[in-house]
């Protein structure tokens, strides 16, 4: 630490981010859930006024499993079933991150859970694009310049629609499509449920997140790489089952082979430590892997997951991070370097926001620091 002190949520506001891992229906504004329900006849949210909601959504986040966790979302799904609420979603998710100093997020979303009212699939992913667009051209972002905003199209992998959304997301790849994943309840569904899908994806040469050692183990990650063909992988933090650590600290710690892989590879691990407390994959933020893998010099990435029900914007994720492991600039900014290296936009953007976005926003940050 230069000072001492950790970094505060204010001082990492001020500074370039790069987001990875943001679920849409997981950042719903509490009022903008409440005014949503009010429109389209939703009745079954558990508190009708945006303070209550909140505190219902954050109590709901602390149950301990990914299975609980999950529940919430039936009440921000509730409201996005029509284009204009998908639009207005969308637009504020840009507009929150931007105001939180992200200048690049890819957000993810499943298409198929929003045609209660009789959308098609190609009409929802419209409607989310078309708010990104908005969103985006609404600001400046709080650490300056405009905020970038793509998609990840994902699909249940409780449910059998998976090579639909592929090619529903190769479809859109020139409009703010830029890779597929699969999402929810991980134990009991396999990736490789879905390899129809992750095939499909591959002959496209499009790109592939899948969430894995989450809610499960190391199978779910070597399924993910090995027979899925993941590029990056969503959580991954149970990669900390493969990594033997010494007692009493003597010693180096000793990687598994498929530990090994993921860092030899360089394989992204999209993180998301709040979240990851909340569901039950850690104890604490001070017991998270992250600090380990970043020591070991894994691709970690830092993410929000779900801002509405984990309370949390991508600054607080590494203020915490900088409270839990004495995490300075150098630290952040090796962590946002590695999400935009690990990012599915096309190299030349990557590098060009690393070079002339990411390295003069810290550098000029770090100088006002030590001055």
């Amino acid at each position: 630490m230069l000072s001492g002190m950790s970094l505060t949520v204010e001082e990492i506001r001020r500074v370039p981010k790069v987001l990875l891992h943001d679920h849409l229906d997981g950042g719903l504004r509490p009022r903008t859930v409440v005014e949503l329900a009010a429109q389209d006849g939703y009745s079954r949210l558990p508190a009708d006024d945006p303070a209550g909601l909140a505190e219902w959504f954050a109590a709901a986040a602390q149950r301990g499993r990914l299975e609980l966790y999950l529940e919430a979302f039936q009440h921000t799904v509730g409201v996005m079933q029509t284009q204009d609420a998908l639009i207005r979603v969308a637009a504020e998710c840009a507009e929150d991150l931007a105001a939180d100093g992200v200048v690049y997020a890819e957000v993810r979303f499943a298409p198929e859970l929003h045609l209660q009212r009789g959308l098609s699939l190609d009409q929802v992913v419209e409607a989310v694009l078309e708010g990104f667009r908005r969103g985006s051209a609404s600001g400046t972002t709080s650490a300056g310049g405009k905020i970038t905003v793509n998609a990840l199209l994902t699909a249940m992998r409780t449910a059998a629609r998976s090579l639909e959304i592929a090619e529903l997301a190769v479809r859109y790849r020139d409009a703010g499509a830029v890779g597929f994943d699969i999402a929810g309840a991980e134990a009991g569904n396999r990736p490789s449920r879905h390899l129809d899908a992750f095939q499909y994806a591959a002959r496209e040469n499009f790109h592939i997140t899948i969430h894995a050692g989450e809610g499960f183990g190391l199978p779910s990650i070597w399924e993910a790489l090995q027979w899925c063909g993941a590029d990056r992988l969503g959580h991954g933090v149970r990669i900390i089952d493969d990594i033997t650590v010494p007692d009493h600290g003597e010693g180096y710690p000793r990687l598994g082979r498929l530990a090994s892989y993921v860092r030899d590879r360089r394989i992204p691990l999209e993180m998301c430590p709040t979240s990851n407390v909340q569901t039950g994959a850690v104890a604490s933020i001070k017991e998270h892997p992250i600090g380990l893998l970043r020591e070991m010099l894994f691709r970690v990435t830092v993410n929000t997951d779900n801002r509405l029900m984990s309370g949390v914007s991508l600054s607080s994720e590494f203020h915490a991070l900088s409270e839990a492991f004495g995490y300075d600039w150098p630290d952040v900014e090796w962590l946002t370097i590695n999400a935009m290296k690990s990012a599915f936009a096309p190299f030349d953007e990557r590098l060009r926001i690393i070079n002339t976005v990411l390295k003069p926003g810290f550098a000029q940050v770090r100088a006002g620091r030590t001055s």
